[in-house]
């Protein structure tokens, strides 16, 4: 098989996007072309992808109304379902991304990127869930409510009281758990508290780029042995300071797979959330590049088909909550 055929056959999955602010900032739809940015869908149908992460990102400045702007960035989520039902299907439970492939439409999956949305609150992370929210990066680069992001990672600080009730809470409702952002501590008590497997959706491998933003081989190891999956991040200084390319990019997957093996990759590329690209992945069209580039390396077919999506699904399936007995219908456990 042709590696071109190889990406178009194989589920590809895309764990990061920032598409809900960027739309917003740049005043534009996802079906409109050529307006900006790294995603819409055209680009996405040439890019091949059949799951798409879509990130509510709280930014510190609206830390004070959190809640408030989950809400709307939510409902620019829904607004885009509406408009774009022929091409798009809300991904809630683990059968709808079977469904969504099998109706020819590219599933989307709902997360947030902050706690500071749950204000404080395990209530607000219950209807969070019921809006159809799937995942939560526990924390950006600052302190929240539930633990000490990155930039905080000098006092030593993880998860708060809280953050361990919210981590067990995102566990019994079927959510996945996102550690990037998070301190090394947090990353830890994640991993200590968390009873099925967690996820840094954008991320690459310290060792090849030291960056605090980037996983340490310790990190990986532990990642992978609980059946997390890592998704390789196509900012440029997460990928290397002064000359990234997709060359580069690679070496970190190389590097992870050795570490940890090849299930505890993916693909998490911040799309719409990063002010640069490598030059060989600008937008969300080249993505079947990186299958040529993973092909030219040596990989084969099924570990390729792993990379791009055979992971994350592996841990989807695992984690969030299966539909009963309409598979189309997902309820609070």
């Amino acid at each position: 098989m042709d590696w071109l055929s190889l990406h178009h056959q194989s589920m590809v999955v895309d764990a990061h996007c920032d598409v809900l602010t960027a739309m917003e900032v740049q005043n534009r739809r996802l079906n409109e072309a050529g307006k900006g940015g790294h995603v819409d869908l055209e680009r996405l149908c040439r890019g091949g992808i059949d799951l798409l992460f879509m990130a509510a990102f709280i930014a510190p400045s609206y830390r004070e109304r959190a809640v408030a702007r989950a809400m709307v960035l939510i409902d620019r989520f829904y607004s885009e379902l509406e408009a774009n039902g022929e091409e798009l299907m809300m991904v809630t439970c683990y059968e709808d991304i079977a469904a969504a492939r099998a109706a020819g439409k590219m599933g989307v999956l709902l997360t947030i990127e902050g706690g500071e949305a749950l204000g404080g609150s395990l209530e607000v992370l219950r209807i969070l869930y019921r809006l159809g929210v799937r995942s939560i990066t526990l924390t950006w680069n600052g302190r929240n409510e539930l633990a000490d992001g990155v930039a905080e990672e000098g006092t030593g600080g993880g998860l708060t009281r809280f953050g361990r009730e919210v981590v067990r809470e995102m566990n019994r409702l079927g959510m996945l758990v996102d550690v990037s952002h998070i301190s090394e501590a947090g990353f830890w008590d994640v991993l200590e508290v968390s009873s099925r497997p967690v996820v840094a959706t954008h991320a690459n491998s310290r060792y090849i780029c030291d960056h605090r933003r980037n996983l340490s081989d310790e990190q990986i190891r532990a990642l992978a042995a609980q059946g997390g999956v890592i998704g390789l991040c196509f900012y440029p200084p997460f990928v290397h300071p002064t000359q990234p390319s997709l060359s580069k990019l690679l070496d970190h997957l190389d590097h992870m797979v050795q570490v940890g093996g090849i299930g505890c990759v993916g693909i998490g590329s911040d799309f719409d959330g990063i002010e640069e690209t490598i030059p060989e992945l600008k937008d969300a069209s080249c993505l079947p590049l990186l299958t040529e580039a993973l092909y030219q390396r040596g990989y084969r077919a099924e570990e390729i088909s792993a990379i791009l999506g055979g992971n994350f699904l592996r841990v989807l399936h695992q984690v969030l909550p299966a539909g009963r007995n309409n598979p189309r219908q997902c309820r609070m456990r």
